[in-house]
């Protein structure tokens, strides 16, 4: 099984990952860019099993806005690792925070809120997939 490691910006945190991710892409909602402060936050979901933290567990802080979404950060540097996803089963584990990570995105997610159009040629959902509590509603590129 293909194991992956991944650590917060100051290295205080350092976490590892088995096997491979449920999806992997870029969701455009308001709530992931003002967290990421960027206009895109890239995601790989994992099932939480999957993820174990092998150092400095006790620096790791937890906000949350909505039940849908835990962030979790590095109480030392700040550096953002994990947003877990109780309502689906799901943990969010940053893509630049896994450096040997072969990220694949296949997906854009809440698309109707972008604030940087992307050619890529990947499908832009307008919210989520039906799957996952949206209309899986598809928008023209």
């Amino acid at each position: 099984m293909a194991q992956y490691k991944g650590s917060c910006f100051c290295g205080a945190v350092e976490y590892a990952m088995t096997g491979e991710p449920a999806a992997m892409g870029y969701c455009h909602c308001n709530s992931c860019r003002s967290w990421s402060a960027g206009p895109v936050n890239a995601f790989t979901l994992w099932d939480p099993k999957s993820l174990q933290v092998t150092k400095g567990a006790e620096h790791v802080g937890t906000y949350h806005k909505t039940d849908r979404s835990y962030r979790q950060w590095c109480k030392l540097c700040g550096g953002h690792l994990f947003t877990n996803h109780p309502k689906w089963d799901l943990i969010d584990i940053y893509a630049a925070s896994i450096p040997a990570f072969p990220f694949k995105p296949g997906v854009h997610v809440n698309y109707q809120e972008t604030v940087l159009r992307i050619k890529d040629g990947l499908p832009k959902m307008k919210d989520l997939p039906k799957e996952m509590g949206g209309s899986g509603q598809v928008l023209p590129e």
